[in-house]
């Protein structure tokens, strides 16, 4: 009988062995015994293959019979037998270290997620240019808008595409919602803003400042200005929804959870490169002004060739989007997500507080979001004042945010591969600290360069600036590194803090922060700008006061994160301890396995969670408290 073995990788033999029995002398004799002199009981099996199909023949005639030899075994029809052990093991074919079949996922959702993020930039930077540069507008405008036009649009927006979520297929949805908003910032361009002199309602809009009083610029300046407004509002939408409703629900449609853990993050270091050459485009196309000749509207020009750009990228994710659904969703030999959705609890605004005041530790992280949010509000509108103070041409204003895009994304790409780093070596607590601390540091320096910098003319001076524009640089830097410090660190740390808690605590104390303390946070620097600008006449009369709040709010914000550093630490160790107790059995495994060396590393792991450290399954990698991917955080 003709023996051919087949491996399958497992063994390297020749690939026409010599047939011949198998004897107790020739290796199997503590398995078979093929010669017998008495009779046992057993069974005979003998394996044949057909052309195509593979079966095995038992013969089970209740004994050996003296001087039976049993011939060698196919290994191939063997595993046949066995059932698909070996044919379900064949590798897939892969490219750089990734299986082909999930390449074909995500390189499109790559591609995507860049272009989206690039027209975000050039929106993002565009609508601050159109509502603070306007004639008879300033940033006084921006709290105004958020509050009474942005917030309500938003909530309308996401009433609609709920109806149409159930009446709708999920790939009619997307193109329902994406083509309004190529739509409008294709016609924007080349309609609304050339007909802007004459839509605008310019004279009624000076009637009621005059009526009003100046305190009330803000509010009037909306409707002085109602298509940049709805620019505006277009362009924050197409961050909360093309990128976090239309993108990540798509990609948690499609993607695994081991491939979500795998190449999120890879897409939260690609939202900042596209940061990065999407300010270096505005920054090209601001500048296109010293090219053209005089009487020349040259923000116009830059505006359509940055919307050109948005348009075209607009149909880019369109066609990707159909691409993925026609070609690759298709294949059956694709990896499924069967993830199933969590349900979260509901909890209204009662609940939410009573939550939030009986437990210190969940009243301590909600002072840091909350803390965050007003914050980055007090600084960001007062320093888009100084800004256009400096920079009062579109044009110039729009060359500086491309600028400040590109620095941005650069500091906090750089912040992400540093954030691991800093939350091993020194801990939650210092990890924590470092964005309050950053805008203390560089809040102090803004604000006085603001409020006292008459007496350093002369010595900036000496460094070719002024104080205004010193103060337009030390915002900048504190805006870049307080961004790229709240991505990097603030959110991860304030995602870790929920970890020691007990299921229970961790759920409910989530739903609460993100009931009250996310809008608080959001619109609680709005209003309070807002009362300042109606109570003092305008946002520079304001400015001695917000610096005193900023100043009241980061030092209660590092209170907090102190407090929370020693509970966490606390909790964190006694989790460690619990994990020890629960598995001794592991734990004398791997100290015999490991010796010595073993047991120092669990006692060097102990004392990093007491000193407030971060391990391994912490600071990086996948996550203890939950197997759902987390989404990286837009700039």
């Amino acid at each position: 009988m003709e023996a051919v073995i087949q491996t399958k990788g497992l063994l390297s033999l020749p690939s026409n062995p010599r047939t011949r029995d198998l004897y107790p002398s020739q290796g199997l004799k503590n398995r078979l015994s093929i010669k017998s002199n008495r009779a046992v009981g057993g069974f005979s099996l003998s394996l044949s293959r057909n052309q195509n199909q593979k079966t095995a023949a038992f013969e089970t005639p209740g004994f050996w019979k003296e001087g039976r030899n049993l011939h060698i075994c196919r290994a191939e029809a063997a595993a046949a037998a066995d059932g698909p052990a070996y044919s379900g093991d064949l590798e897939k074919p892969k490219f750089l270290g990734v299986e082909i079949l999930t390449l074909k996922k995500i390189v499109p959702l790559g591609l995507m997620f860049f272009c989206i993020l690039f027209n975000y930039t050039i929106l993002r930077d565009t609508k601050d240019v159109l509502v603070v540069t306007a004639k008879g507008s300033s940033a006084e405008i921006i709290p105004f808008l958020k509050t009474w036009v942005n917030l309500p649009m938003a909530v309308g927006f996401m009433l609609l595409y709920t109806k149409l979520s159930n009446v709708l297929s999920k790939e009619a949805l997307f193109y329902t919602v994406i083509f309004p908003f190529i739509a409008f910032f294709g016609a924007f361009a080349f309609l609304l803003y050339p007909l802007s002199g004459v839509i605008h309602p310019t004279a009624l809009a000076d009637r009621l400042v005059q009526a009003l009083g100046p305190s009330f610029l803000g509010p009037v300046a909306i409707l002085r200005i109602w298509s940049f407004c709805l620019f505006y509002v277009m362009a924050e939408l197409w961050g909360s929804v093309v990128i976090s409703v239309l993108f990540w629900g798509f990609a948690n449609q499609i993607t695994t959870v081991d491939e979500a853990k795998q190449f999120y993050p890879l897409f939260g270091l690609g939202a900042n490169i596209a940061l990065v050459f999407s300010g270096r485009t505005v920054k090209y196309f601001s500048n296109l002004r010293k090219t053209l000749g005089p009487g020349v509207d040259g923000w116009a020009v830059s505006l359509k060739g940055m919307m050109s750009i948005v348009v075209a990228l607009g149909f880019v994710i369109c066609g990707i989007y159909w691409g993925v659904n026609k070609f690759v969703l298709n294949d059956p030999s694709l990896p499924r997500s069967n993830r199933k959705k969590k349900e979260k609890p509901k909890l209204g605004m009662k609940e939410s507080m009573k939550i939030l005041l009986s437990s210190r530790y969940i009243r301590d992280l909600a002072t840091l979001v909350v803390a965050y949010g007003i914050s980055i509000n007090l600084v960001e509108v007062t320093w888009k004042s100084k800004l256009k103070a400096q920079f009062p041409s579109p044009n110039e204003y729009s060359s500086f945010m491309g600028d400040f895009s590109t620095a941005t994304g650069i500091a906090t790409f750089v912040m992400m591969l540093l954030s691991r780093v800093i939350l091993r070596r020194y801990g939650w607590g210092v990890a924590a600290m470092i964005t309050p601390t950053v805008l203390l540091l560089t809040g102090v320096g803004f604000f006085c360069l603001i409020l006292f910098g008459q007496p350093l003319t002369p010595m900036l001076a000496g460094l070719g600036m002024t104080p205004l524009l010193a103060a337009v640089y030390v915002g900048a830097l504190q805006n870049i590194f307080s961004k790229s410090a709240k991505y990097s660190l603030f959110d991860p740390c304030k995602e870790m803090a929920y970890i020691p808690l007990d299921e229970d605590t961790k759920v409910k104390g989530k739903a609460a922060i993100d009931v009250v303390c996310n809008p608080l946070g959001k619109s609680g620097g709005a209003l309070i700008q807002q009362f300042m600008i109606l109570t003092f006449g305008s946002l520079a009369n304001s400015t001695p006061y917000l610096g005193g709040i900023l100043l009241v709010i980061v030092l209660t914000w590092l209170g907090a994160a102190r407090s929370l550093d020693s509970q966490f630490s606390t909790l964190a160790k006694e989790e460690l301890r619990q994990e020890k107790e629960a598995t001794p059995a592991k734990a004398v495994v791997q100290q015999s396995s490991n010796g010595p060396i073993g047991q120092q590393l669990e006692d060097q792991k102990e004392e990093n969670i007491g000193n407030g450290s971060v391990p391994d399954s912490i600071a990086g990698g996948k996550p203890p408290s939950s197997s759902e991917p987390t989404t990286p955080h837009i700039q």
